[in-house]
């Protein structure tokens, strides 16, 4: 252990516990890569004081070698450890985790932009994973469990001949790949039922977003996760593709769990066909969210704000598409508005923030473009629609544009930014039509009192999750995860673990 994870850290960040960040690597790297704060003006990005940080670069060779190590410790983690053992380790590393919220909340809040009040919901969020598959470890979904059939087979006589078994085994070792919108909860929501299962992890995050994941593999050390069982490869832009790379090639690695986008979700599975690993891949997505005409309009748009608005309409999850019944289009967008109209947009660190920056300057100048075509092809926008300079040039207001045509590409892609773009329908054949209208199939949302309508549209829509009546649908007990184009697999619920885990078949003649 060479060289500090961490080669420098901003006095703009004070922390309670700075040893939180001075994670020692197995591995050397050779250089550093800078980690920014989202919310600097431009005069700090200019003088380059909007870095709060610098952290090694590692790359394909460094990944090799933790694929090495981690492969070294897997018999001793899968075969040496009871469930309960392992329960144990994630509920304590929950703890830890808990215990420095505050200091994991401001370290996710810098670097990702997103208001304290959400990174500290986040902390809770991420915690939830953990104390989940702490509990899902023992039980018989996980590994070691299984069940028993009856036996097929008969003696010349006619009585059952043998026993049939289905056994759960750890699958090996798993590399991670995480986004930086949820800098903690992508990872404990891979990490806690991979170790629950008795996998060890080698785990790539974000180089946006790195110090979160530091902090935490600081507290998985402290909790007692052993050496090798937990890895942690800090890769920049540039080194991104060949850690990526080997993941996919190394025949170690039995799985790759990722969260991003569906573009790249492609590319990995392209590349991990030779090896014919197991895939789950959480990708883009491009939420419908229908307003029909018996909703309940305030709570719709309760609903709407939570689902659109939070991290900035920075997550997978996002609403991007409104689609709202025409008798009560006026009334919810007046409604939407009012609310959205009051949002106090600024750096995450300030306490009277409601909503932060995009992550980056392109970023927000993609959703510029993007609102700017949209009004030329005949959008109106009824609030926002423009960056905010004087803040810095990450902050893009929050916007609604109505009116809004379905071949934009407002409409028509994925829109990682704070923009509603809303227009009426008339039927809910329409609405089903133009909401299934799209190669994803992530998260959908909609509004009704009609519990006829509630089960027949919920059958309907052509996606992996279903909010109605509300936006925050995520939580470590359900199922997350997408249709189409949108990935494979589910995270969270008892499904989640059975992703880290191969069903072995034993007959047993005796």
């Amino acid at each position: 252990m060479t060289a500090a994870a961490l080669a420098h850290l901003s006095s703009s960040l004070p922390l309670k516990d700075p040893s939180l960040l001075t994670v020692e690597p197995s591995f050397e790297g050779k250089n550093t890569f800078a980690v920014s704060n989202p919310a600097a003006t431009s005069a700090q990005v200019e003088e380059g004081s909007d870095v709060i940080a610098k952290v090694t670069t590692m790359g394909r060779n460094e990944a090799k070698k933790a694929i090495e190590k981690a492969h070294n410790v897997l018999p001793s983690w899968r075969d040496g450890t009871t469930a309960a053992h392992r329960s144990a380790i994630l509920t304590r590393w929950s703890q830890l985790i808990k215990d420095n919220a505050d200091d994991i909340a401001k370290i996710m809040t810098f670097e990702s932009g997103k208001p304290l009040g959400e990174s500290l919901g986040e902390v809770a969020y991420g915690c939830s994973f953990l104390d989940y598959y702490a509990a899902e470890a023992v039980r018989p979904t996980s590994a070691g469990g299984g069940f028993v059939a009856p036996t097929p087979f008969a003696t010349p006589d006619g009585a059952p001949r043998g026993k049939i078994m289905a056994i759960q085994e750890a699958i090996g070792v798993t590399a991670l790949i995480t986004p930086w919108n949820f800098p903690i909860a992508m990872i404990t929501r891979k990490a806690g039922p991979a170790l629950a299962a008795g996998c060890t992890t080698v785990l790539k995050p974000s180089e946006l977003t790195p110090l979160t994941a530091l902090a935490i593999k600081t507290l998985a050390d402290r909790a007692g996760v052993p050496d090798g069982v937990f890895e942690l490869v800090t890769a920049d832009r540039d080194s991104t593709a060949g850690v990526g790379e080997e993941f996919c090639t190394n025949p170690i690695v039995k799985k790759i769990s990722f969260t991003g986008s569906t573009p790249v979700g492609k590319l990995l599975m392209k590349s991990s066909a030779d090896t014919v690993k197991k895939l789950s891949l959480e990708l883009g997505g491009n939420a419908p969210f229908i307003v029909f005409d018996d909703a309940d309009i305030e709570q719709a748009v309760d609903a709407a704000i939570a689902s659109k608005y939070r991290n900035a309409g920075q997550t997978c999850v996002c609403a991007d598409r409104f689609l709202v019944h025409r008798s009560v289009h006026d009334e919810f967008v007046s409604k939407l508005k009012e609310k959205v109209g009051k949002f106090v947009t600024g750096p995450g660190s300030d306490s009277q923030t409601t909503m932060g920056p995009v992550i980056t300057a392109t970023a927000a100048q993609s959703v510029k473009q993007k609102v700017e075509e949209a009004l030329s092809e005949g959008a109106e926008c009824v609030l926002g629609g423009e960056t905010l300079p004087d803040l810095g040039p990450n902050f893009f207001q929050p916007t609604i544009l109505c009116n809004v045509d379905t071949k934009s590409k407002i409409w028509a892609t994925e829109t990682f930014g704070p923009v509603a773009a809303i227009r009426a329908f008339d039927s809910e054949e329409e609405a089903v039509d133009l909401a299934n209208d799209s190669s994803v199939g992530l998260a959908s949302y909609f509004c009704s009192r009609d519990m006829s309508r509630v089960f027949r549209v919920a059958g309907k829509l052509e996606n992996g999750i279903v909010g109605i009546n509300d936006g925050i649908i995520s939580s470590a007990s359900a199922p997350f995860g997408g249709v189409k184009e949108s990935g494979l697999g589910r995270e969270g619920s008892a499904a989640g673990i059975a992703e880290y885990l191969e069903t072995k078949y034993l007959f047993i003649n005796a």
